[in-house]
């Protein structure tokens, strides 16, 4: 129903844009109630507006807590204007139509996204009068257009202009369901912060809620396919995110990021995630399928790309690249040259050189995606967070896998223990490992990937497709696997090859066939009681 937007209710947090728009409201003859901060600054900037305190002659109280929860606020909102008994009780109790709500709510994400904030602070970010509002609006939207974000603003003037002051009833639907989701997300992020704080003091015995809900915002449109052509898509980023993330990055170069893009980076971010510590050298990792194909640690960015690069250069061609320090000129040189080429970029930022080479060099310019997330330092990330995969049917939830067996956390199983320089590889191996999909296994030597075994039915092809990989690199290398051995079979290969030293969970029913085959050998083998599964 077209009714002609007589008066209109504006009361935001986020007052970007509000001037310019209610006063483009008010010269179109539109009546505008306000309250609190909003009225005030409508009020300095010269808008025609009468307070909503003014209007239902019952002030404001309790620090703001009630305001627009009133009958004539609702009444004016809800009722509907073909119905009599409405426009009865309406002239019955002086209530006037309202026509047009403006609202969005307290920061509430935002708030609790602050390091140190309390409870209190916390508490008084829930808003309760906006999405009131917003519910009422969104429910009566064959009368009432609901505005909750300000890039809307525009698109309300220009409909307004075209239809002679009001709103299609198509138009008011669409912002009606932007609404829903509004209060939604907003309803999902209290709900889960409630059921954290519950968790953080010691008040649930589960770490799981009862009712577990996601919600998120479409980032841009619609991506222009899924995995495949003929799937759709699109990306939604979830509020009160603490960490890098791509969700927060900002896209500085580049084609449209594709579902595969996503997939691909932020397993990228998630492995350089892994040597993000203070203090710690330069990490890059080359990812291909989901998969790293090449990772490396070294004295400087450049340094740690080439050996990156050249651990498989063949997958590396196309991959997606992740790095733990800001992409210089050297590293930008190295890329553009021969004939190198990766579909996306993430790393903490891009040195002004770097940049102007990777956006104006032929054939990458236009097409390579950079994407700058910050630093990424010590306390990337959020033990808060969790991981979902979707089923027919429903999800599931669990823990972040964010645990890699260090100092302290293995036990050798061989008689030979390994070497100072062994070990560290093989921890570097493992944080790696951790994201291969399984069955997965990892040769390194140093603090560079030699060679990986992915997502292979039997553990043994995926130590064979590991030392195919790695080539004559893989004499005295060592060896991580995200599970255990099941039979000796994979260890034997990896020997033949010459691997030296072993790190993986154990527990297999066969662990002493595993063991002495190392000791057969004089290879050494640490158990670290932590399988790393990634399906």
């Amino acid at each position: 129903m077209t009714n002609q937007v007589q008066r209109a209710l504006i009361s935001v947090s986020d007052k970007t844009g509000i001037e310019n728009f209610a006063r483009a409201l008010a010269q179109m003859g539109v009546e505008l109630l306000s309250t609190g901060g909003t009225y005030a600054a409508l009020k300095k900037a010269g808008v025609a507006v009468r307070e909503v305190s003014d209007y239902t002659g019952f002030p404001e109280m309790m620090d703001g807590r009630v305001k627009t929860l009133h009958p004539k606020v609702h009444g004016g909102i809800l009722a509907l204007r073909d119905v009599a008994t409405h426009t009865g009780a309406m002239a019955e109790h002086g209530i006037r139509p309202i026509d047009l709500v403006v609202v969005n709510l307290y920061p509430f994400e935002a708030t609790v996204a602050k390091k140190g904030v309390t409870r209190a602070e916390a508490i008084e970010n829930i808003d309760i009068g906006g999405p009131s509002m917003v519910r009422s609006a969104a429910k009566n939207h064959r009368f009432v257009g609901i505005v909750t974000d300000p890039n809307d603003y525009g698109r309300v003037l220009d409909e307004l202009q075209k239809h002679g002051g009001a709103l299609t009833d198509g138009f008011k639907r669409e912002l009606a369901v932007k609404a829903y989701s509004l209060t939604a997300r907003y309803d999902a992020a209290i709900s889960r912060w409630m059921f954290e704080e519950e968790k953080r003091e010691g008040k649930t015995s589960s770490p799981f809620p009862e009712t577990f809900v996601l919600a998120g915002t479409k980032l841009g449109g619609d991506l222009r396919y899924g995995e495949n052509p003929h799937q759709k898509a699109a990306w939604y980023a979830c509020g009160g995110v603490t960490e890098p993330s791509l969700g927060t990055a900002r896209f500085l170069n580049g084609k449209t990021l594709s579902y595969n893009n996503l997939v691909d980076l932020d397993s990228a971010l998630g492995l350089a995630k892994e040597f993000a510590t203070e203090g710690g050298a330069p990490f890059v990792c080359v990812l291909k399928h989901n998969n790293p194909c090449g990772a490396s640690q070294a004295a400087t960015i450049v340094q740690a790309l080439e050996e990156a690069w050249n651990g498989d250069s063949v997958s590396a061609f196309g991959s997606v690249l992740g790095f733990t320090r800001p992409l210089d000129l050297a590293c930008a040189e190295f890329l553009v040259s021969g004939n190198r080429f990766v579909e996306a970029i993430v790393a903490p930022g891009f040195d002004d050189a770097a940049l102007k080479l990777l956006t104006e060099k032929p054939k990458w310019g236009k097409s390579v995606r950079l994407l700058e997330v910050g630093d990424i330092g010590a306390s990337g990330r959020d033990a808060r967070d969790v991981e979902v995969k979707k089923l027919v049917g429903g999800f599931l939830v669990q823990d972040r896998d964010l645990f890699a067996a260090g100092e302290g956390h293995c036990k050798v199983a061989t008689k030979r223990a390994p070497t100072e320089a062994e070990l560290a590889s093989l921890f570097f191996a493992n944080k790696v490992c951790k994201h291969v999909k399984s069955n997965a296994i990892l040769l390194a030597r140093g603090t560079k990937l030699l060679g990986t075994g992915a997502g292979q039915m039997s553990r043994v092809d995926s130590v064979h497709l590991a030392v195919r990989k790695a080539g004559g690199s893989a004499k005295d290398a060592v060896l991580a696997s995200d599970a255990f051995f099941p039979f000796p079979d994979g260890v034997e290969a990896a020997l033949a090859a010459g691997v030296t030293a072993f790190l993986q969970p154990g527990g297999s029913v066969r662990d002493a066939e595993v063991i002495a085959a190392c000791d057969a050998k004089g290879a050494a083998m640490v158990f670290t009681g932590a399988r790393h599964f990634r399906h």
